[in-house]
């Protein structure tokens, strides 16, 4: 009788075990890409082309997601990031999304890199479902929630950009003319509609001249020129780092010295102010988020120096004093707490959700610049500070504000 009772235990806790065990993988949901060992990740980046400076970026991500595989990966799963050179095109950005997402499966495309490229799969990627997360441009487009629920920046957007530098103008420039030179496309447009929103009813007055460029276009030396010939005392710099390069070259050359301002898309020492010149880039007043790697006070900071380790260890060849480094380093680590959060409910759906449901501090961003998101609100970063380049290193001209 004894036996008996043992046995009826005995199979009473097999049974227990095996709903255990079924009720653990039920709780496991998974989307295309995903396994209990694995996460794929798709990304397109321009590493030939006319914005190949970028292509660091890309470089940065793998590296940052090695250092999390060789620490464990995430909740036990290695990040597979399949990575495709685009060569900033959106033909070409369209072929090689449509073989991440239909033929390599991917969980979702992260870090897409820039304005045009993006928008050729927009309506793609919202159609299939697939999360478009963390998208690498500021174009206001990439918050709308309501319309486009599996599409999300991570950047601050062009028009809060565009906004700081009106604020900045109005505050420091006596009598200001300003000359603008943008792309020609929603990436250029959208800082133009930025600012000329803080300037207000004062803007017609104030922008004396307005030059845009093609991606495709060898030279901006034209543009430069009519903005010079047009009287205006402060140049708006709206371009990717070749043009941005370019543009400080040609001002210099032409002896014309209006206040400088560089959007932060081609604040970088290493991509922009080095091949321009550093004696030249002199001046330069540009926006900044995250931590200035050529500063010598970063550089003793905690920060700098854990963001050092992991660059001699895991991108050697990279460059230390390109900050587009440090942006790749900071927007792998969000893309990784995303992933953690969402747990063993690896579903596009639930990835969309966590997301949305971010309130992040990382150390290589400013004091005082979080990562914020919810359902509602599809910008995490809001917030920057004015710089200054004195030829080494930015200059803080404030303190982080918001155009809020």
């Amino acid at each position: 009788m004894n036996n008996g009772k043992k046995f009826t235990l005995a199979l009473a806790a097999v049974a227990a075990m095996g709903m255990a065990a079924g009720s653990a993988v039920a709780d496991k949901k998974y989307g295309p890409g995903v396994t209990d060992t694995s996460i794929k990740i798709g990304n397109t980046n321009p590493y030939s082309g006319p914005a190949a400076a970028y292509g660091t970026i890309g470089k940065s991500i793998k590296a940052y997601f090695d250092k999390v595989n060789k620490e464990g990966g995430i909740n036990g799963r290695m990040i597979e990031f399949v990575t495709l050179d685009d060569g900033y095109s959106p033909p070409k950005t369209k072929e090689q999304t449509r073989k991440l997402v239909e033929q390599d499966k991917v969980l979702l495309i992260f870090q897409g890199l820039g304005t045009p490229t993006n928008s050729a799969v927009h309506n793609y990627m919202n159609k299939k479902k697939v999360p478009q997360l963390f998208v690498a441009t500021g174009a206001t487009k990439w918050g709308q929630p309501d319309e486009f629920p599996w599409t999300m920046g991570w950047q601050p957007s062009y028009q809060t950009e565009g906004k700081l530098f009106g604020a900045y103008v109005m505050e420091n420039v006596k009598d200001p003319k300003i000359g603008i030179l943008y792309q020609n496309d929603d990436y250029g447009k959208d800082y133009v509609v930025g600012l000329k929103e803080k300037l207000g009813d004062k803007a017609g007055d104030i922008i004396v001249a307005e030059e845009s460029y093609e991606v495709t276009d060898p030279t901006i030396n034209s543009q430069i020129i009519a903005l010079k010939n047009s009287g205006a005392n402060v140049f708006f710099n709206v371009s990717t780092p070749k043009f941005a390069a370019q543009a400080i070259k040609k001002v210099r050359e032409l002896d014309w010295n209006p206040v400088f301002l560089n959007n932060s898309v081609s604040n970088s020492v290493g991509s922009v102010y080095k091949p321009a010149g550093l004696d030249k880039s002199k001046g330069i007043v540009s926006l900044q988020y995250y931590r200035d790697i050529t500063d010598p006070e970063t550089q003793k900071t905690e920060p700098y120096k854990k963001w050092k380790a992991w660059m001699d260890e895991y991108y050697p060849d990279g460059d230390l004093i390109n900050t587009f480094n440090a942006y790749g380093y900071l927007v792998a680590q969000t893309m990784v707490q995303v992933l953690e959060q969402a747990g063993d409910n690896l579903t596009r759906e639930n990835v969309m959700k966590e997301a949305a449901n971010l309130n992040l501090e990382l150390d290589m961003l400013l004091p005082g610049v979080t990562i914020e998101t919810s359902a509602t609100d599809f910008y995490p970063i809001e917030k920057m500070m004015p710089v200054e380049f004195n030829g080494e290193k930015m200059v803080p001209l404030g303190g982080v504000v918001s155009a809020n």
